[in-house]
């Protein structure tokens, strides 16, 4: 029998509804056992092929569809990369691929009103499966929040309450708000990870179940690594895998906090000044997993690297030049691979993945904002 468990060891039991631990810090799932090749169920076309996978069984998933997104091929600098536009999510993002699991296991669990803190896609992205689940959702944003991805979730029927300040004060107004609403955060409930480790599972059957030497990723704060980190680590577990990728992770000079911290050698963030950055997304001052973040990317022998503000505009027109329109958040992982390249942790002959996180269909005033700047005199 499986069950939560918090920084200081104290254990929870799986079906109760709670998203940190007494002593206020983040959950996680005791470690499973993983699947192997004959656990995927491939009558699914859906991520929900890897269900055997979850830390427990869900009757009636909300899907809408999520995963199965292509791997497509890219050259960049001798390097042949694995792609994964994960735009191709319901909502235009690898959100779903968390928020499916996270907020199936609410409505499992008699959950009827939910409260989230998004600088965007999360936000749209509990707003669509909260629509879809009949669950009322409240989503706080900052107020630099991208216009499309507000209107996004207002069309899926949220209510969207703007924050004045930075994506931290929007975190931290959530969590004052999660006494009187349940705080379904995509950055805080154990089983969003649980969702986004499925992508694992997926880029291993794309390769023909095969691991990939590394995988390269922006991160703000840090769901995704933490699920391709458990993903990779239950493969491993059940035998299915040899070894772990290297994880390879991105962040904006402006705002790198983890960065800093695996650089610096140390375990968890310190607070520093950080100013605004078109990668939205990323711009997280205090990850709530920064411990588990920093753990997993030194685990899998992988890196970091910091892109400067400056180059993540021609990383998105480059991007877009070969047919990929990837928000800026995403589009950070071109540059960082150039910096991977060049340090040696990334080889051009070995098999490396993309993850290119989200749309800039969902962030056209930004874009807008770059394409302005690299026309003007």
């Amino acid at each position: 029998m499986s069950y939560l468990f918090d920084r200081h060891g104290r254990h929870y039991p799986l079906d109760e509804p709670r998203w940190r631990g007494d002593d206020g810090s983040p959950l996680l799932v005791a470690p499973l056992p993983g699947i192997t090749r004959a656990d995927v169920d491939t009558s699914v076309r859906s991520q929900w092929r890897y269900a055997a996978a979850l830390p427990t069984p869900i009757d009636h998933p909300v899907t809408l569809g999520e995963g199965l997104t292509p791997m497509l091929s890219l050259e960049l600098d001798g390097a042949v990369l694995r792609v994964k536009p994960e735009w191709l999510n319901p909502t235009g993002s690898f959100k779903d691929r968390g928020t499916t699991v996270m907020v199936s296991t609410l409505r499992q669990q008699g959950i009827a009103e939910m409260l989230e803190d998004s600088s965007g896609n999360g936000g749209s992205s509990v707003a669509a499966y909260a629509a879809a689940a009949g669950i009322r959702a409240t989503i706080l944003a900052p107020e630099t929040t991208s216009p499309a991805k507000i209107q996004q979730s207002r069309v899926h029927g949220a209510t969207v309450e703007l924050v004045p300040g930075s994506r931290q004060d929007t975190a931290d107004a959530a969590v004052r708000r999660s006494a009187s609403v349940f705080y379904a955060s995509h950055n805080w409930h154990p089983f969003f990870l649980h969702g986004t480790k499925l992508l694992a599972y997926e880029i291993w059957e794309d390769l023909g179940f095969a691991a990939p030497d590394a995988v390269v990723l922006p991160c703000g704060a840090g769901s995704l690594v933490l699920g391709l980190h458990l993903g990779f680590g239950e493969l491993l577990a059940s035998g299915a895998i040899e070894r772990r990728p290297r994880l390879l992770v991105a962040q904006p000079s402006h705002c790198a906090p983890l960065v800093a911290a695996f650089t610096g050698g140390a375990d968890e963030v310190t607070a520093g000044e950080w100013t605004p950055t078109v990668a939205e997304g990323t711009a997280i001052a205090r990850p709530v997993r920064d411990r588990e973040v920093l753990a997993a990317i030194r685990a899998s022998g992988g890196d970091m690297a910091a892109v400067a503000e400056q180059d993540i505009g021609p990383a998105t027109f480059e991007l877009a030049g070969r047919g990929l329109y990837a928000e800026p958040t995403s589009a950070i992982v071109v540059p960082a691979v150039r910096e991977f390249l060049r340090r040696g942790s990334l080889r051009p002959d070995e098999t490396a993945v993309m993850i290119l996180t989200g749309t800039a269909l969902k962030a056209s005033d930004a874009v807008g904002r770059l394409l302005a700047a690299s026309v003007s005199p």
